[in-house]
């Protein structure tokens, strides 16, 4: 479990939900801003917001981006939104961000590092901290999702942490899942062999201007036939693409990639994506549920429960029973 702080709630203990949830179809940012931290926050507020929002549900496609450090993600994603607006659609990112061990918040602030959008209002952009969850996800990265989908954007971009082939759990959430690599990371192209391949319906080699690049590329082609057949990419084939993210070379290709990806995805896929992220909410939930009733416990019956399961003289099934006065 994280041991990370959380953000403080916001002062306020009423929002507005029928006016906030107006404000954000009706386009204002700062609905959508206060919205997205409801939405990470979690709680009886978020519940109702998304409750609220439920009926304003579309198919937006997700486009996930993952990979090693260094693979050039964040000048990437921004070229790509370059290349969306310039077909005329308006674009949301989220930016997972390790977190500040001080304050619980983002600590890179991929706002900065895509600042060449900062003043275009149909580009969206938020980083938010992962707060330890594994998977190189936020914990609440869904509802936040679904807030943007209601705000009516097009496509919704999600930047990865980037910690290696711990990364599965994008393809969990997005439509089109796309894993950057680059010529030179010797290994952390390893640990994408390993791990994070299996998840890739587009394979990326960016920096594709660097020495290694076509040796890379082939790697990746090559590494594709060995990939299990129980996981193919959304049409059924993987492509490579290659980029360049500093001039835009090849980026347009990617989009065009991910579009058709995108388009393939069938209603009963996302049914079925969106049945596993219920059953995995369910679970953070319970998980969440314990972990309350543990810090209300007085510490010296939490210290003694605690030494019973360590010792193994109470199961963990039973301790939770006797959380919660079964």
């Amino acid at each position: 479990m994280s041991d990370q702080p959380t953000p403080r709630r916001p002062a306020s203990s009423a929002t507005d939900i029928a006016d906030l949830s107006a404000r954000l179809r009706a386009g204002e940012t700062r609905a959508l801003a206060r919205a997205l931290t409801l939405a990470d926050i979690g709680g009886e507020e978020a519940r109702r917001l998304l409750q609220a929002l439920d009926k304003d549900r579309r198919d937006t496609p997700v486009v996930g981006l993952t990979g090693p450090p260094g693979s050039g993600k964040s000048t990437l994603i921004s070229a790509v939104i370059r290349t969306l607006r310039e077909r005329d659609m308006r674009v949301a990112a989220l930016a997972v961000d390790p977190s500040s061990p001080k304050s619980g918040g983002a600590i890179l602030g991929d706002r900065a590092r895509m600042g060449e959008h900062g003043s275009d209002p149909d580009v969206f952009i938020r980083s938010i901290a992962a707060r330890g969850h594994l998977g190189g996800l936020a914990l609440n990265i869904q509802a936040s999702i679904d807030v943007l989908n209601a705000a009516g954007f097009d496509i919704v971009l999600l930047e990865t942490v980037g910690a290696g082939q711990s990364e599965v759990e994008v393809a969990q959430v997005a439509d089109v899942t796309v894993v950057i690599s680059a010529p030179g990371l010797g290994d952390d192209l390893q640990a994408i062999k390993a791990g994070i391949l299996e998840v890739a319906d587009i394979l990326v080699v960016n920096k594709a201007d660097l020495p290694g690049a076509d040796e890379t590329a082939r790697q990746l082609e090559a590494m594709l036939g060995l990939r299990s057949a129980s996981r193919p990419s959304v049409q059924g084939d993987t492509p490579v693409v290659s980029t360049v993210a500093t001039i835009g070379e090849g980026v347009a290709e990617l989009v065009d990639a991910a579009t058709r990806q995108s388009e393939a995805v069938t209603p009963e896929v996302r049914r079925a994506r969106t049945e596993r992220q219920a059953i995995d909410r369910l679970a953070t939930m319970a998980g969440g549920l314990v972990r309350d009733a543990l810090k209300i416990m007085p510490a010296k019956e939490r210290r003694a429960l605690v030494e019973q399961v360590r010792a193994g003289a109470v199961d963990p099934a039973e301790a939770v029973r006797r959380l919660f006065g079964d």
